[in-house]
């Protein structure tokens, strides 16, 4: 069978292997040039494109358009970051799922699976045919600063059950799911938006742990994997300047498709992270990701970066830097995976009715509930019974240390509606990460003086000065209930006499975790992770 890429020119074969992003909630005039003019195949939206749901299918039926217009030999890859729970990219009108950890600390498969599938649907009536997920690294140190809660948690095996039931469900909705980070971002204590973290892991280390769900999320059929921007000096020694996995025949090649047999898409991480941007820099870094065995080259973000990335690639083919073959067999593969995609089967207004769907908020619920994680009650504390004419004080303190890729606001007044649908009358002290110290000793005092505290944090543990704050609300308060609504590892670190995980500061998991507090339901979840 001829290889699809053939009847390609270098530059639509280049155009196959790159993925832009540009920004607007319409197509920009930079990102239709990339389409008609450099043949770039693949689009990658964020939430700053995405407003609501009949507002992101007319943006992807217009970039369809163009390529089509334009004379690309199959439809666009259209992909985003829609994770759930902190890291979610579409509108409003989307169902709001629980995140990896709620659904680890489920641990049901059938419940990732349903809500993979549920996201897919919803994404495919949008026109959003990729999605850059499940994350199946394995969440093995509670101090890494950008994975936490979107794993589902620090067992090998549970992540990669889930992982796996996750791909299957995107599979079921037509909908392309991509394994990352690779080879594992878990025990990484810096975040590659920042710098390049460094993993001393060996390849038996590895085996035995970081490679675990990729192995079984590409038996389940995942047909792409994403490459982090993370140095392992054991597999790709180079002196006192170590290069980025996603950059890396070793990993890429060697590591990925020879010992683990992968033949789909590798597709970087974006180059515009610090980990590539301020080392090698965008432009090199997308010819040594092609060299290195990657498929789709991603930039996410800025056209001044994108322009030269592709010049430079272009420049490389020519001179056959980048060999003829290889570029062959990227935009092969690519073209491939979009065989399930035709012209006249993308979506149109009559699918929209999914988006939202009772049945879907019927499923998240569900696993709203499944997830909710009582992790100690030593002082008897629950279910909290006050007087009516009790004060009861809500504080919310967030570490100052949260990803990056997380864009989803803390939901301060559906939190404290929330909260006053069991008390009416409580109060709120809703500290941001910007606290003053005056607005931190006002907390402490308010506490002193409450008859009980409800006290949210959002990873505490990997910030000490927040984390001290909350030592000190918690010594200072008569009766303190705390609500990890990030990493459960707070409450090794607060203590409050009854603590739960609520895993993401979403309203449908706080309401969830408050329905635990108040007694009107019970905590079925278990920690994915261990607590110090």
């Amino acid at each position: 069978m001829a290889d699809p890429a053939d009847r390609l020119t270098i530059e639509q074969q280049l155009g196959q292997t790159f993925v832009a992003g540009f920004w607007g909630t319409t197509p920009s005039a930079d990102i239709l040039d990339l389409i008609r003019r450099r043949h770039v195949g693949s689009v990658i939206l964020f939430s700053r494109n995405l407003r609501s749901a009949a507002q992101t299918l007319e943006l992807t039926s217009a970039l369809q358009d163009a390529a089509r217009a334009a004379g690309h030999p199959a439809p666009l890859l259209i992909m985003t970051d829609q994770e759930n729970g902190l890291v979610r990219r579409l509108g409003p009108d989307a169902t709001r799922f629980p995140g990896n950890m709620a659904l680890g600390a489920a641990g049901s498969e059938r419940l990732a699976r349903d809500v993979a599938a549920a996201t897919g649907r919803e994404l495919a009536a949008l026109g959003v045919n990729m999605n850059l997920a499940p994350v199946v690294d394995v969440n093995n140190n509670p101090d890494n600063p950008v994975i936490g809660v979107r794993s589902f948690g620090e067992d090998p095996r549970l992540v990669a059950s889930l992982g796996a039931a996750a791909v299957e469900g995107y599979a079921a909705a037509g909908v392309v799911a991509t394994l990352k980070h690779f080879p594992g971002h878990g025990a990484t204590t810096t975040d590659s938006h920042l710098a390049l973290p460094v993993i001393p892991a060996t390849p038996d280390r590895l085996g035995r742990l970081e490679l675990v769900p990729f192995v079984r999320g590409i038996a389940a059929g995942a047909a792409c994997v994403l490459i982090a921007h993370v140095a392992l000096p054991a597999l790709t020694p180079s002196g006192d300047d170590p290069l980025p996995a996603s950059l890396s025949p070793a990993v890429v090649h060697g590591l990925l498709r020879e010992r683990l047999g992968f033949g789909g898409v590798a597709v970087t991480d974006c180059l515009e992270m610090d980990a590539v941007s301020a080392g090698v820099g965008v432009a090199r870094g997308a010819v040594l990701a092609l060299q290195a065995g990657n498929d789709l080259v991603m930039v996410s973000h800025r056209i001044d970066r994108q322009t030269p990335a592709l010049d430079a690639m272009l420049a490389a083919a020519r001179s056959g830097e980048i060999p003829a073959g290889r570029l062959r067999e990227a935009a092969g593969r690519v073209l491939r995976l979009k065989r399930h995609l035709a012209w006249d089967r993308l979506p149109d207004a009559r699918g929209l009715e999914v988006v939202g769907s009772a049945e879907h908020r019927r499923l998240a619920a569900e696993a709203y509930a499944a997830s909710a994680t009582l992790i100690r009650d030593r002082d008897g504390l629950l279910p909290l019974r006050l007087d009516p004419a009790a004060r009861l004080l809500v504080i919310r303190v967030p570490s100052r240390a949260i990803t990056q890729a997380a864009d989803d606001p803390f939901a301060s007044d559906t939190l404290l509606d929330a909260v006053c649908r069991y008390h009416p009358g409580a109060e709120a002290a809703l500290l941001s990460p910007g606290t003053s110290p005056a607005e931190a000793e006002d907390a402490v005092r308010r506490a002193s003086e409450a008859d009980a505290v409800l006290l949210v944090t959002v990873d505490v543990s990997r910030d000490p000065e927040r984390r001290a704050l909350a030592q000190r609300i918690a010594a200072a308060a008569p009766r303190v209930v705390g609500i990890a609504a990030g990493v459960p590892y707070d409450a090794a670190a607060v203590p409050a006499g009854a603590y739960l995980a609520a895993y993401e500061y979403t309203p449908p998991a706080l309401e969830a975790t408050l329905a635990v507090v108040f007694g009107r339901a019970t905590a079925p979840g278990r920690l994915p992770v261990t607590l110090a």
